[in-house]
């Protein structure tokens, strides 16, 4: 399918067909890469940080939210200098 490069500021874009994106499920983003000389566009399964909220919920059933180094106040002989 041959589709036309168009000026958009000092960059430059293409239109992707409607039917393509339906096709695709592309409704915001995409992955661009770019790899033996030529673009590859490929749709973005999921949202950033999607699923996060329920991943930290079972982090901490499973007590596993628990801080990997003491607080600095705690440590021996630490203090803040101003």
């Amino acid at each position: 399918m041959l589709v036309s490069v168009v000026v958009i500021g000092n960059s430059k874009g293409i239109r992707i067909p409607k039917s393509v994106l339906d096709q695709l499920h592309i409704s915001d983003t995409v992955d661009m890469e770019v790899e033996k000389n030529q673009i590859i566009l490929k749709p973005v399964q999921h949202k950033p940080r999607e699923g996060w909220d329920l991943a930290f919920q079972e982090m901490h059933e499973n007590q596993d939210d628990t801080l990997l180094m003491p607080p600095l106040d705690e440590q021996d002989g630490f203090e803040w200098e101003w």
